[in-house]
C-alpha cells in the first residue's frame, strides 16, 4: 500500500513551486503524462520501481526519456522520487496533485455513469443542478454502463449518490432478504 501522507506531502512541496512560478497547469499535465508513460505494471513500471536497477541508471535514463519533453520541475520531482528511492510514490503522488490543483480552483470531480448516453441539454441541466445544489464547479466524467438499466450513478469525491434502476433492485433485493 502506498503512504498517501508520504504522497502528499511531496505534492504539497511541487504545488507550492508550480503556484510561486504561476505553472500548475503544465505541471500537472507533465507529471500525469509521466505516469502514464511509465504505468503502474508492466516492463517498464518494474525497470523504474525495482530497488535493484542503480539509482543513476534510472535517473540517467529518465532524463534521455523526458529531459527536454517536460518542465524542469516535474522532471526534478521525478528524479527526487528516485533519488530518496520513492519510486512507487509516483501514482499517488500524481493524484494528489490534481486534487491539489483542483481544491485550488474551487472544483471537485464528478463520475456521472448512465445507462445511455446523455444527450448535451440532459447533461448540461444535471451538471448544473448540481453546482447549484453543492455550491462548487464539477470536473466532470462522463461514463456509459448498459448494466445500470437506466437512471444515473454520481461519484462526487467520497460521495455516491445511486438514482439507476438496477442499484433501486439492489436496494430493494438487500430490503426483502433482510425480512426473512
Amino acid at each position: 500500500m502506498v503512504n498517501q501522507t508520504l504522497a502528499r506531502r511531496y505534492a504539497v512541496a511541487v504545488d507550492m513551486i508550480a503556484r510561486e512560478r504561476a505553472i500548475g497547469e503544465k505541471i500537472a499535465a507533465d507529471l500525469t503524462a509521466i505516469a502514464a508513460a511509465i504505468g503502474d505494471r508492466g516492463k517498464i513500471y518494474e525497470f523504474f520501481a525495482s530497488p535493484v536497477v542503480p539509482r543513476p541508471d534510472k535517473e540517467r535514463l529518465l532524463t534521455e526519456a523526458f529531459g527536454e519533453k517536460v518542465d524542469p520541475v516535474a522532471l526534478h520531482t521525478l528524479l527526487l522520487l528516485v533519488r530518496k528511492r520513492r519510486e512507487t510514490l509516483l501514482g499517488a503522488l500524481v493524484k494528489e496533485f490534481l486534487a491539489l490543483q483542483r481544491a485550488a480552483r474551487g472544483t471537485e470531480t464528478l463520475v456521472m455513469t448512465s445507462a445511455r448516453p446523455l444527450q448535451r441539454h440532459e447533461y448540461v441541466e444535471l451538471v448544473e443542478k448540481l453546482e447549484r445544489a453543492y455550491g462548487k464547479k464539477f470536473e466532470v466524467t462522463q461514463e456509459v454502463d448498459p448494466k445500470l438499466i437506466g437512471g444515473v450513478r454520481l461519484v462526487m469525491g467520497d460521495r455516491r449518490i445511486d438514482a439507476s434502476i438496477a442499484g433501486r433492485l439492489d436496494s430493494l433485493a438487500r430490503e426483502l432478504s433482510t425480512i426473512s
